[in-house]
């Protein structure tokens, strides 16, 4: 599931990826993500992209991405697509991207779905990406994925001097941390800054270094002072350094969904939005999986209801933001 959510951050901010990866799509259309249940088998797409646009003729794009060997995986794609394209009685053209590792993972028969295999469905082999040198920076941050560890940090750091302006520079900094957390997960985040070899000026332009690491290394040298020895400070940088990480998670999660939300519903009235952000990582990514099958802006009160009354030490009212 982390790296579902991985792949559908990196298309939901780089759509032009899309249009690489298929050809006939043009750069500037813009997709709706979301990843519905069929009913009847309860399949789960990875992810549906559907044109925003009035134009019929684009087409909507089932995206799957699958990392380990399945011999299932080709039939419970066709299935779930099918499926999806029967119960939601679409009349539009579809498209099929699959983000796979290994070209030698083996996803079951190929036979029965040969003609969509090579007719509709582009597959994107992340291990062919490996060797390749002149990569475009969407396919080159998709090689990032894939990269050894001792090379990744050199190709991010590539990736990001490629930045053309400091809007680009954040974007892309912002997929390469979610990038370095999946791939990293014991790096603090003072290591991550010293091995991506960032100016402190340029890294806490970003909202996560802002909120996170600097947090962190203050709540950890205010304890240290407190506790008026040089272990107590040395203890009280890591507990802050510690909650920061935990805090900025938790925030960059909650951001994710509130976005996602105003994508699918509209806008998040300031309450909801309290509520969402006081919610833990774990109750955060159930709301991340559940949003998918949100249809109406009162989903999102039911949810946030039935949550609290399973997890009664939740406040029932939350003051309104004054922004």
């Amino acid at each position: 599931m982390k790296t579902d959510k991985l792949f559908y951050r990196i298309f939901l901010n780089q759509p032009g990826l899309l249009a690489e990866l298929l050809p006939g799509i043009p750069p500037d259309c813009q997709f709706d993500y979301s990843a519905p249940v069929i009913k009847e088998q309860e399949f789960r797409h990875d992810g549906i992209l559907t044109p925003l646009g009035k134009d019929p003729n684009l087409p909507l794009v089932f995206l799957e991405a699958q990392m380990q060997p399945d011999t299932d995986f080709y039939g419970r794609y066709f299935a779930e697509t099918y499926l999806y394209l029967k119960q939601y009685k679409i009349i539009r053209p579809w498209r099929g991207l699959l983000i796979l590792k290994s070209r030698g993972h083996d996803l079951g028969s190929e036979i029965p779905y040969q003609f969509q295999l090579d007719n509709q469905v582009q597959r994107l082999y992340l291990q062919d990406l490996l060797h390749q040198n002149r990569l475009s920076p969407n396919l080159a941050l998709l090689q990032l994925i894939i990269l050894p560890k001792t090379k990744t940090i050199q190709a991010a750091q590539n990736l990001l001097e490629s930045s053309k302006g400091q809007p680009e520079f954040r974007q892309k900094l912002d997929l390469v941390e979610a990038i370095l957390v999946n791939k990293f997960p014991n790096l603090s985040l003072e290591e991550i800054l010293k091995m991506l070899n960032l100016k402190t000026a340029d890294i806490t332009q970003t909202r996560f270094y802002r909120d996170v690491f600097q947090l962190g290394i203050q709540e950890g040298e205010q304890k240290g002072r407190q506790e008026g020895k040089q272990e107590g400070r040395h203890e009280g940088i890591q507990e802050g350094e510690q909650k920061g990480r935990q805090e900025g998670r938790q925030e960059g999660e909650a951001n994710l969904i509130i976005r996602l939300l105003n994508r699918r519903l509209g806008v998040v009235t300031p309450n909801q939005e309290n509520q969402i952000r006081s919610l833990s990582l774990p109750g955060l990514e159930a709301l991340g999986e559940a949003l998918l099958d949100f249809t109406n802006p009162t989903d999102i009160d039911t949810w946030l209801n039935t949550h609290r009354k399973l997890n009664p030490q939740i406040p029932d009212t939350f003051p309104e933001n004054d922004s």
